[in-house]
């Protein structure tokens, strides 16, 4: 193929190119943008022009003549709700029977589970479950789920934690959502590390 049918091929299809953007455009841009819209740049469509290194050019795709997808907000927020109560549906729950019933309740809303006894008590914001289970037995079904045993009597929920402070003695004082404070004794401390996921400052905990 000679340079000059390369130039005329090369020709006729930038020409068939503007044209299909052009008329993509007007079809986007017919009436005026509402203020309900988001133009998604993320949504566009790469036209590029076929060419070989033997034919010896090569073209940029220009994306400024792209058609440009227009989402009605609206649709979008309600499809975000849909997300957010299926993420709810489908957080950890923990099952348990009770006075004839079985109850189902999010794992995140327990900040602590103490032993009573023979008994655990499951600290759910203001109404506390008593269940007949060792400490022990629910510290371990609980710790894939983001629970530390920071006494021997006490296991709290990771995500609850809103303060710690170090005392004389070496223990620590910790604060969970509500304001109840536990005490956090010397052979449990070091599990205060899965507090956070980043330490700023020191690898170490104060005191």
């Amino acid at each position: 193929m000679n340079a000059r049918k390369i130039q005329a091929e090369k020709a006729i299809a930038r020409k068939m190119f503007a044209q299909q953007a052009a008329h993509a455009n007007a079809d986007v841009s017919a009436g005026p943008p509402r203020e309900d819209t988001i133009r998604s740049i993320e949504n566009r469509r790469e036209y590029t022009l076929e060419s070989t290194p033997q034919d010896g050019f090569y073209e940029p795709v220009d994306t400024s003549l792209l058609p440009v997808t227009r989402v009605d907000a609206a649709n979008l927020i309600r499809a975000l709700r849909r997300l957010a109560l299926i993420a709810k549906r489908q957080a950890p729950r923990i099952a348990f029977k009770v006075k004839g019933r079985i109850l189902f309740l999010d794992l995140a809303e327990i900040a602590a589970v103490q032993a009573e006894g023979n008994y655990v008590s499951l600290q759910y914001r203001r109404n506390p479950y008593l269940l007949r289970e060792s400490l022990s037995s629910m510290a371990e079904k609980l710790k894939p789920y983001g629970f530390i045993r920071i006494h021997r009597s006490v296991v709290v929920n990771i995500s609850a934690v809103e303060e710690i402070q170090p005392l004389p003695t070496g223990e620590y004082r910790m604060r969970v959502k509500g304001g109840k404070e536990y005490l956090v004794t010397r052979t449990y401390k070091d599990n205060l590390r899965d507090l956070a996921q980043l330490w700023v400052g020191s690898e170490r905990l104060p005191g």
